[in-house]
C-alpha cells in the first residue's frame, strides 16, 4: 500500500469518532497512510467488534477524545450535539482540532465549539465504500475542506493531512466554507439527488401505469434505465449525455425536459434553499428528531409502500449480474477485511 507523506507535526494522533461508512473508512484510508489512529466506540457494539477485527484499538469515546491530537466526528448529525456537549467538550485537549465531515451542526448552531480548538471540514465526495475502494487501488475521492475557527494555527495543515491521508489529494481538494459546504450539500439532497430524483420517478411511474400500461414496462423506463443516463452524467456530463443517445431522444430532451422542470420548478427550489438557508429545515428536522421521528417514519414507510417498489423487487430477482455485483463486492469487502485485520 502506497502511503501518503507527511511530516511528523502533520500528523497528529487521530480518534474516529463512529465506525459506520464513511467512520471505517476514513479509520483504515488514515491508518495505511501512516497516521496513528484510535476508534472511539461505546463497548460491546457490533460496530466495536468489526473495528477491533480490522485491528484498531478500540477505546470509549472520552478515552480515544483525552489522548487526541485530531477528533474526527463520524457519527450522525442528529447525535452529535449530545456527544460534543458530553464527552468532546468536557476532554478534549487544550489547542485540539475538531473535525467534521458534514458542517449542519456548527453551521446551524447545534454545537458551539470551545474557543481553544482548531476546528475543520473534510468531506470525501462520495459514500464510504467508495472512499476506501478508490484508495486502495491507488486513487482516491476529491474532498471538500473547510475552516470554522484557528486558534491553535494548524487547522489548514490538519486538514490537508487529514484529506490526504483519505486519499483525496490524490484526485482534488477544494476549499470551501462550513456555510457553503453544508447549504449546497442539503440543497443537492432533497431538490436534485434524492427528493427531486424519487419524486420524479414516481411520478413518471403513475403517469405511464395510470395511462394503462404494464406497471414492468413503466419501471424499466423511468427507473432501470436511469442509471445508464446517471453513469453518463458521471463520466462527462450532459456533453457525454448527449453523444450516446439517440437523435430522437435528444429532440425529445429538448422539447420537453424544459416543460416539465420548468421556471416553476426552479422558483420551488429557490424555496427549498431559501429554507435551508434561513435555517427553517434544520429547526423542521431537529424538532422531528427530538419528538421521535414521527413523520419522518411515515414519509418513509410511503416510500417503501410505493407501488415502484414490489415492481422492482419482482424485476430485480431476475436480474441475475445485480446478484453477481453485490457477491463479487461481498467477496471483496470480506478479502479487504481480512487483510487488514491480518496487518
Amino acid at each position: 500500500m502506497t502511503q501518503t507523506s507527511a511530516s511528523s507535526s502533520q500528523r497528529p494522533r487521530i480518534a474516529v469518532i463512529g465506525y459506520g461508512s464513511q467512520g471505517r473508512a476514513h479509520a483504515l484510508n488514515l491508518r495505511d497512510s501512516g497516521f496513528d489512529v484510535t476508534v472511539g466506540l461505546r463497548p460491546g457494539g457490533p460496530t466495536s467488534l468489526r473495528a477491533r477485527e480490522d485491528g484498531f484499538i478500540v477505546r470509549t469515546p472520552v478515552e480515544a477524545v483525552a489522548s487526541a491530537d485530531l477528533i474526527a466526528v463520524l457519527t450522525p448529525d442528529m447525535v452529535q450535539p449530545q456527544l460534543y456537549a458530553e464527552t468532546i467538550a468536557p476532554n478534549a485537549r487544550q489547542g485540539a482540532t475538531l473535525l467534521f465531515a458534514h458542517g449542519f451542526n456548527v453551521h446551524f448552531g447545534q454545537i458551539a465549539p470551545r474557543a481553544d480548538l482548531d476546528v475543520v471540514l473534510v468531506a470525501p465526495k462520495g459514500p464510504g465504500a467508495l472512499v476506501r475502494r478508490e484508495y486502495e487501488i491507488g486513487r482516491g475521492v476529491p474532498c471538500v475542506w473547510a475552516v470554522h475557527q484557528d486558534p491553535a494555527g494548524r487547522a489548514e495543515a490538519h486538514a490537508m493531512a487529514y484529506a490526504a491521508g483519505l486519499g483525496g489529494t490524490r484526485a482534488n481538494v477544494i476549499r470551501t466554507t462550513f456555510k457553503e459546504e453544508t447549504e449546497t450539500d442539503l440543497f443537492g439532497e432533497q431538490a436534485v439527488l434524492c427528493g427531486g430524483a424519487s419524486a420524479l420517478v414516481q411520478a413518471g411511474y403513475e403517469t405511464l401505469v395510470e395511462a394503462g400500461y404494464q406497471p414492468e414496462i413503466a419501471y424499466y423506463e423511468v427507473l432501470h434505465e436511469l442509471k445508464l443516463i446517471v453513469d453518463l452524467f458521471y463520466e462527462g456530463g450532459i456533453t457525454r449525455m448527449l453523444e450516446f443517445i439517440s437523435e430522437t431522444a435528444q429532440y425529445g430532451d429538448f422539447v420537453s425536459g424544459p416543460r416539465i422542470v420548468d421556471a416553476g420548478t426552479k422558483a420551488r427550489m429557490k424555496a427549498v434553499l431559501s429554507e435551508i438557508q434561513d435555517g427553517t429545515f434544520a429547526r423542521n428536522w431537529i424538532a422531528e428528531y427530538r419528538a421521535g421521528l414521527p413523520n419522518y417514519t411515515a414519509f418513509k414507510q410511503a416510500d417503501l409502500a410505493h407501488p415502484i417498489e414490489e415492481t422492482g423487487r419482482r424485476l430485480r430477482a431476475s436480474m441475475r449480474w445485480l446478484q453477481a455485483n453485490r457477491e463479487a463486492s461481498s467477496t471483496t469487502q470480506d478479502a479487504a477485511d481480512k487483510a487488514a485485520a491480518a496487518a
